[in-house]
């Protein structure tokens, strides 16, 4: 073979080998392209764009009268892409990039024009896709902005990105904001009504669809929502605003005079267990107290004097005492320990003065004797009352009860029975004490507090809650009724005489004053008190209960005069506001009382003044026109027809009814006086023709 022809060989295989390689590429190309090109295609969508969700707006939540207490309202962060296609020429950018500055400097205050105007062109030379503007912007913020050089091009041709997010916020500030609560990222469960009621309160999410730019950030591509997000559903609690500021307020006041550490107070409607206000106060520093803790839930002390309460109910039902029962005071020694009475006074007296000057030392002989020897059927009573059970309150974080049992308690000694007695060797927490005293107030029956009373969607109910039932009947009506009066000398006869009474209303409640063992030094560290009073009111119509509980006081530390009058504050304000309450007040009239003369006239124009007035009058015909006569059994109505061609009674009538009648009669009518008619120159009844004169005389 000769050269050329092995250079021609050459030449055709090389270029057979491109044309094989060329082939090779375009069917491969279009394999991609038609059979493969939907799976790569949504490959490349599924790195550039994506659907994210769209936070919903949380519910509401609302007092009990209706008040907002926490809502969520839209809050913006701002972004532009500075190569949107209304602005992607550089003339249209330069031109009005200045004024954007200065309209951006003027809303914002936060830089100067040239600063905002220099961010914007340096964004603009790292052609930037997403530059941060500013953030925590409001809806009306935004609306303003919008109109702004540049940006009122169009919602994303002008380049403007607007993220909403948001924003939770409470209305009263710190008025209930524990109760109310919060949910955050750093708490799992979330904590009050916001955390409790999460699920119905957040919403479902939305879609929307975002597309990656430059720098890994992703940017709508769109204005609207592929999935537009369910807006959460609206919480009614049980809170009154009016109450809540009232007690928030008393309490404060009371922490701040005196010094204490912290303190509760809890307001209860009786009949329905529903929590009109709930107050927490921890001291920050000298004279400032924040609500950093729930301690009307989650507090859990020994309740001291308070307590008292169970131990005589528990000795009345088994009818081993009655409130004449005679017992010694002031002392009362048991192993290894002398119980003291605050006051110390050897004396004999009845079993409710002893409730009545709240005796340490005569509940604890009583309960001692009646059941030093069979502890469990003291403690049964207890477990019977389910004190040694949470209630199962709406609101997380509600505490453990511990109430000692000699069966499973291994710490059971000699002194654990007579200490229970009057509140030690127990851990409850204020609202539970508070349910107890209620149940009492609600003739025995005793129902778990309730902080929220419905859920609604769009205005509608969703789901509605009623007080659960603890206990229908936790004693007799026998013992009910002297516990109550026991109660009531509390506040007219005993340590609850000086600061609680209030001789406008009964009051009926408990004095507490307990010592707070320290975690590890016990009850001989630094001696330090809790404060506690616990009752409702009015006594003989119970409308509430109140509970109020304050910890660590500086000075004074007994409950009557430490916690007394935050606790009587609160009952007078809420009794002189509520009108319901005192209905029975007899009504004294000032004036005249007697049934107001009328006029004669028509019908329906005095049937509604008496009605308005609230009078009942009797009425003897359907006649449109009447004369009155005044009776023992209210106002009679007379019959006064118009008849056709007969003269009309106006006696009595005033000008206006008078001349309608005598008018359409066809008579012509002089007139004398002012006032209503006592005489007319024609006798009603007789027969008249048109244009007959007629004089009547007002006075």
């Amino acid at each position: 073979m000769n050269i050329r022809a092995n250079i021609l060989l050459r030449v055709y295989l090389a270029f057979g080998l491109i044309v094989l390689f060329a082939l090779a590429v375009f069917l491969r190309l279009g394999q991609v392209q038609f059979i493969q090109g939907h799976k790569w295609k949504a490959m490349a969508d599924s790195l550039s764009t994506r659907y994210m969700t769209v936070e919903a707006t949380r519910g509401n939540i609302y007092s009990n009268d209706g008040s907002l207490l926490a809502t969520s309202v839209p809050e913006y962060e701002l972004h532009m892409d500075m190569f949107a296609g209304g602005i992607a020429d550089d003339k249209i950018f330069n031109e009005k990039v200045d004024s954007l500055g200065m309209k951006l400097a003027a809303i914002f205050q936060d830089k100067s024009a040239k600063d905002y105007s220099r961010i914007l062109r340096k964004g603009r030379q790292d052609s930037a896709r997403y530059l941060l503007i500013h953030r925590k912007v409001g809806y009306s913020d935004l609306k303003t902005i919008r109109t702004f050089p540049l940006y009122n091009v169009g919602k994303f041709s002008g380049g403007l990105i607007a993220v909403q997010q948001n924003k939770r916020i409470l209305p009263f500030k710190a008025l209930a904001a524990r109760t109310i609560g919060y949910k955050n990222a750093n708490v799992k469960n979330g904590v009050g009504l916001e955390g409790a009621y999460t699920e119905y309160i957040n919403g479902e999410g939305g879609k929307r669809l975002m597309q990656r730019i430059a720098g890994g950030v992703y940017v709508p591509v769109n204005d609207e929502e592929e999935v537009a997000p369910k807006d959460g559903a609206d919480i009614i609690s049980t809170i009154d605003i009016n109450m809540q500021d009232l007690t928030q307020n008393a309490l404060e006041k009371q922490l701040i005079a005196m010094r204490a550490d912290h303190g509760t107070a809890i307001l209860m409607e009786v009949a329905t267990g529903e929590v009109r206000a709930v107050a927490n106060f921890s001291k920050i520093e000298e004279g400032v107290y924040k609500e950093k803790f729930n301690y009307a839930i989650a507090g859990n002390q020994d309740p001291g004097s308070t307590f008292k309460l169970a131990s005589y109910m528990a000795l009345l039902e088994d009818k081993l005492v009655d409130t004449n029962t005679l017992i010694g005071t002031g002392y009362y020694q048991i192993p290894g320990k002398l119980i003291t009475d605050s006051h110390p006074k050897i004396e004999t007296v009845t079993v409710k003065k002893a409730f009545e000057e709240s005796s340490n030392a005569a509940i604890a002989k009583l309960i001692n004797t009646h059941y030093g020897d069979d502890p469990i059927k003291f403690t049964d009573h207890l477990y019977d009352w389910h004190l040694n059970e949470k209630m199962g309150l709406q609101i997380p974080g509600e505490a453990m009860p511990v109430v000692k049992n000699p069966k499973t308690n291994k710490s059971w000694g000699k002194m654990t029975l007579p200490q229970m007695a009057y509140g030690y060797e127990m851990q409850l927490t204020p609202l539970k004490m508070l349910s107890f005293y209620n149940a009492v107030a609600n003739n025995g029956k005793y129902v778990a507090p309730i902080f929220v009373k419905e859920i609604r969607r769009l205005g509608n109910p969703i789901e509605q809650f009623k007080a659960k039932v603890i206990n229908e009947q936790i004693c007799s009506d026998v013992t009910l009724s002297k516990i109550k009066k026991m109660l009531e000398g509390v506040v007219t006869e005993g340590s609850g005489k000086q600061i609680v009474y209030n001789p406008l209303y009964k009051i009926a409640g408990k004095t507490g004053t307990a010592q707070v063992a320290d975690a590890n030094k016990g009850y001989k560290a630094n001696k330090q008190y809790q404060a506690s009073f616990v009752g409702y009111f009015p006594a003989d119509k119970p409308k509430y209960s109140l509970i109020v509980v304050i910890n660590d006081p500086k000075g004074a530390y007994y409950g009557a005069t430490v916690s007394g009058p935050v606790f009587r504050e609160i009952a007078d304000r809420i009794y002189a506001s509520d009108m319901q309450m005192y209905n029975d007040v007899p009504t004294r009239l000032v004036g005249n009382t007697i049934i107001p003369p009328t006029k004669s006239g028509q019908s329906k124009a005095t049937q509604k003044v008496y009605k308005a007035f609230g009078f009942k009058p009797l009425f003897a015909s359907k006649s449109e026109y009447y004369n009155t006569i005044d009776t023992s059994a209210g106002t009679i109505f007379q019959e006064n027809n118009e008849r056709k061609g007969v003269m009309p009674n106006v006696s009595g009538m005033g000008l206006k009814d008078a001349l309608y009648l005598l008018g359409n009669a066809g008579l012509k009518t002089r007139v004398t006086g002012s006032g209503k008619v006592i005489r007319q120159s024609v006798q009603a009844g007789v027969k008249v023709g048109k244009g007959l004169q007629v004089d009547i005389q007002l006075d």
